[in-house]
Parts: structure tokens; C-alpha cells; sequence
């Protein structure tokens, strides 16, 4: 009996005692494929009993899958994505999920201007699928995407939509939540309300004011496009329009503002309160994501609720479900809900 039909048997007998199938052995034992960790640990432990360890030769045959799930991040400069409430909330369902799975992450970042050669992962056997944050309706990300899709290697983007283009998406619904935060504003008596976009390279960014300009239209109240003002989704840009806004509130131009994110507008609401106007009282803000800041601003913020965790869960289990299934299905789309929470600073 040579080696590898030794290994055969005592692998057997490994799956025997832990009342597995041998495929999951060698999955456990070889650091491959999704494991629940229970099943890991029994597969362990009786390996243990047995003193059995896999050959080189079965390790070899078996790590035809990485058993690494890769996240795509963009690499953002002066900023640390693990601090900021949106990529820490997608990370920690990611991981989580994962975790569970008995899969491995990846994090790769690519740099602004860098080649998207997400294809050449997978023909290196460094992951076996992945899930991308930050992409951007530009070409040298759209192209990549393309050339996923038609190589068939699976991933899923999170939190971006491309027009015309079904690639695996899990997303919120974030139209909704700017119409929600819209309509509350004008019930408050609000009637001159602007709106701080993000760039319009994030799909979210235009869903957002599609929502806002629905709810306008709903009410009979025309869309002015000159009441949107652009920043980057970051507390900078937010304070840098308060030189703007704060023109516009005291010459009654403005009495409400929506803004993208919570980021922004806690810079917006900084800015302005530095200039003697005060949200909730001079004016109304709302922000969106809900995130741990705004419960701390003075007033609290009001925010629309985004489930960034649910969204980094899905879209890990849609993956890992296309690894123990590899059938093919057609492209999903996913939307989760959101939900407006009101706090003082919207409540004039």
C-alpha cells in the first residue's frame, strides 16, 4: 500500500469519527472551502485522535481553490477606511459572515489611477471570489468588472450600480431614503430645502437625488438644479460649503439641507454653528448613514438609517453560496431597506 492510499483510508476513518463526509475533511484539513467553525473544530479534534495529517501530494491536489475570499478596497489618501463608519460597518458583515463560512479575507487596495487587474486574482489563485467597495461609473472599473464577468469568476459589488450592466449588486435602497428625508422636512414647514450630493461616478449619489426629486415633484414643488451642491463624502467638503449655505440661510434662500452622508454633514453642521446659525433652530439638517456621530453632535443628527453590516452579511453569503454551488444563475441585484430616524437637528 503506498502513501497516498494510506492517506485515503485515514481519512476515512477521520471522517468516520467525526461524522463528516471526506470531502469536508479535506476541505478542513487542507484550508479550503467554507467550513462551519463547529464542524472545523470536530474535524480537528479527531484528526487529533488518529494522528493524522494530510500528505503533500493530497494538500497539493486539494489547494486548487485558495480558500480566500478577497475584498477590494479603494486605497484613500489621509484617510483610514477601518475608522470611517461605512467601510468598518461593510467590513464587520463581511468578516463576520466569513468567519462563519470558515473562509479567509483578502483585503486588497488599489490606489486611484492603478490598473483593476481583478481578473488576474483569480487566474493566480489568490481568491475564489470577491466582493468590491468603492467602485466608480468610470472606465477603468467598468472594463474590469466586464472582464470578471466574462471569464465567469464570481463577484459582487457592494453599494454601486452600473446602468445596463447586470453585475451581482447588494445595495440600499437609497432613493427611498432621501424621498423619506425630504417629505419630513417639508412637513416640518420646510419649503427652500438643498441638497449636498456626493460625485455622480457613485451610483448611490444620483439614487439619492432621484429621491429628493421625486419627493419635490410629489409635492408639486419644482426641481431647481442649482439647489444641489457637490462635495466628496467627507467632513471637509462639508465644511467647506458652510461659507455657501450659511449666505444662502441668512438671506432666506435656505431653510433645510440633506446631505449625502453623515460625514458631510457633520462638517456642514460644524461650519455653520461657527457662523451662529444652529441646526434645528435656524435651519434643519439631515444626513445619511446613521452612524455613531450622529448621536453625538449638538443637536443629535437626524439620519437615514443604511444597513451598511446587512449589506457586507448578503452580499458574503450570496458569494459563498456561489462557491458550494457553482451553478449558473443570472446576475442578482439586492436592495435593502432604510429608515429615516429623526433627532433635533431636523426638528424646527
Amino acid at each position: 500500500m503506498d502513501d497516498l492510499e494510506e492517506g485515503l483510508i485515514r481519512r476515512k476513518a477521520v471522517a468516520q469519527l467525526a461524522g463528516v463526509s471526506e470531502a469536508t475533511v479535506s476541505r478542513v484539513l487542507n484550508g479550503v472551502g467554507p467550513v462551519k467553525e463547529e464542524t472545523r473544530k470536530r474535524v480537528m479534534e479527531a484528526a487529533k485522535q488518529l494522528n493524522y495529517v494530510p500528505s503533500a501530494l493530497a494538500q497539493q491536489f486539494a489547494r486548487q481553490k485558495s480558500g480566500n475570499l478577497g475584498v477590494i478596497l479603494p486605497l484613500l489618501p489621509k484617510v483610514n477606511v477601518f475608522s470611517t463608519y461605512y467601510f468598518s460597518e461593510i467590513l464587520s458583515g463581511i468578516g463576520h459572515t466569513a468567519k462563519q463560512s470558515g473562509y479567509d479575507l483578502l483585503m486588497l487596495f488599489r490606489e486611484p489611477g492603478e490598473p483593476r487587474e481583478y481578473a488576474h486574482l483569480f487566474r493566480t489563485q489568490k481568491i475564489d471570489a470577491c466582493i468590491i467597495l468603492g467602485a466608480q461609473n468610470i472606465p477603468s472599473d467598468y472594463d474590469a468588472l466586464k472582464e470578471l464577468q466574462r471569464e465567469g469568476h464570481p463577484f459582487c459589488l457592494i453599494n454601486q450600480q452600473y446602468e445596463g450592466a447586470p453585475f451581482n449588486t447588494v445595495d440600499a435602497d437609497h432613493r427611498m431614503g432621501s424621498y423619506d428625508a425630504t417629505v419630513h422636512l417639508m412637513k416640518q414647514g420646510c419649503q427652500r430645502i438643498w441638497f449636498l450630493n456626493g460625485p455622480s461616478a457613485f451610483s448611490n449619489s444620483l439614487d439619492r437625488l432621484e429621491g429628493y426629486c421625486q419627493a419635490l415633484e410629489t409635492a408639486g414643488e419644482p426641481f431647481d438644479p442649482n439647489r444641489v451642491l457637490v462635495g466628496n463624502y467627507s467632513r471637509k467638503s462639508g465644511y467647506e460649503s458652510a461659507d455657501i449655505m450659511a449666505e444662502l440661510i441668512r438671506t432666506g434662500q435656505a431653510d433645510a439641507v440633506i446631505a449625502a452622508n453623515d460625514r458631510m454633514a457633520i462638517g456642514l453642521l460644524q461650519g455653520l454653528k461657527e457662523r451662529g446659525l444652529i441646526a434645528g433652530e435656524d435651519y434643519a439638517l439631515v444626513g445619511c448613514d446613521d452612524s455613531d456621530g450622529a448621536r453625538l453632535t449638538d443637536p443629535p443628527l437626524t439620519s437615514i438609517a443604511v444597513p451598511f453590516y446587512e449589506a457586507g452579511c448578503e452580499a458574503t453569503s450570496r458569494m459563498l453560496e456561489a462557491l458550494t454551488e457553482p451553478v449558473l444563475t443570472a446576475p442578482f441585484t439586492a436592495k435593502l431597506p432604510v429608515r429615516l430616524v429623526v433627532r433635533a437637528s431636523s426638528q424646527v
